[in-house]
């Protein structure tokens, strides 16, 4: 048993972040579908139990689970899939394997526990095979055309149209008929390629164009002056890109800053020049 209060605390650290994480693979693999993926969670559970009653024949106290990280990180799998919260998991192995190396020289016996930490990642890494990751590319396409050319078309709008009920009207019409059109063109490019799953493909990339759309039209039906709708428009998008790469940073290791700044920078600037355009035809069918 542990008795050096130092160590003591930190033991007790190691053991409810394992029992924690026991719960949380545990429930992670009651929500796969993926055999496969199902068994590799259990397996990794495991792991984190038998880790747990180590420290627990250490410290000689029994340490409840942290109901609040499970509760939170079952419900991000929920919305956000397993992709995203198991590369986050995996980050936590590696800041648990460092507090393993800080203690390997007061316990010995806790090498293998390090060792098996560090081997959790490569589990892990085997697992992530989800949909919404393969259809990724899809996503992107839909999503930035969307967020490219309807932000742009609204921008021309608001000065080349009147109430925001037209602008919202255009907008719907115009986004409506990009994102079919965008999911046909998916379609066909997916069939010539020979890709077996290319209706699969061109729904991912209309849903995301149809659901940006949305999202972007929202504040000309709400908001009466058209030009803070267009401002809200725009911030909009900036948080959706700013979300969409957050997410695509975590789930496929890219560089959150520069894809961030390529997708803000694009879409600011084609709604700037669009912008333009609209003032420079409002003003010729003026003279």
């Amino acid at each position: 048993m542990i008795t050096p209060p130092a160590l003591l605390k930190t033991a007790l650290v190691c053991q409810k972040n394992e029992i924690t994480e026991y719960r949380i693979y545990t429930k992670l693999a009651e929500l796969c579908m993926d055999e496969h993926n199902a068994r590799i969670l259990r397996s990794v559970a495991q792991d984190e139990y038998s880790h747990a009653l180590f420290w627990e024949s250490h410290t000689g106290r029994a340490v409840a689970p942290d109901v609040f990280k499970t509760f939170r990180i079952v419900s991000l799998a929920r919305v956000l899939g397993l992709t995203f919260v198991l590369k986050h998991m995996e980050k936590n192995e590696g800041v648990a394997a460092k507090k393993y190396h800080a203690l390997i020289e007061a316990y010995p016996e806790i090498e293998k526990i390090s060792a098996d930490e560090d081997a959790h990642e490569q589990a892990l890494l085997s697992c992530l095979d989800e949909a919404l990751l393969r259809y990724m590319g899809s996503i992107v396409l839909g999503l930035n055309d969307a967020l490219v050319e309807l932000t742009g078309a609204l921008a021309g709008f608001t000065l080349a149209l009147g109430e925001t009920k037209t602008i919202s009207i255009a907008g719907l019409i115009t986004g409506v008929s990009a994102a079919f059109s965008m999911a046909a063109s998916e379609y066909l490019s997916a069939k010539a390629d020979g890709d077996p799953k290319a209706r699969t493909s061109s729904l991912y990339t209309g849903s995301a164009y149809l659901i940006t759309v949305v999202l972007l039209i929202l504040p000309f039906l709400f908001v009466p002056n058209k030009f803070w709708a267009l401002a809200i428009t725009l911030a909009l998008a900036i948080f959706i890109i700013f979300l969409f790469n957050c997410y695509l940073s975590v789930a496929k290791n890219l560089d959150f800053k520069k894809r961030f700044a390529e997708m803000a920078a694009i879409s600011l600037g084609v709604a700037g020049l669009s912008f333009g355009v609209g003032w420079l035809l409002n003003r010729l069918m003026e003279v």
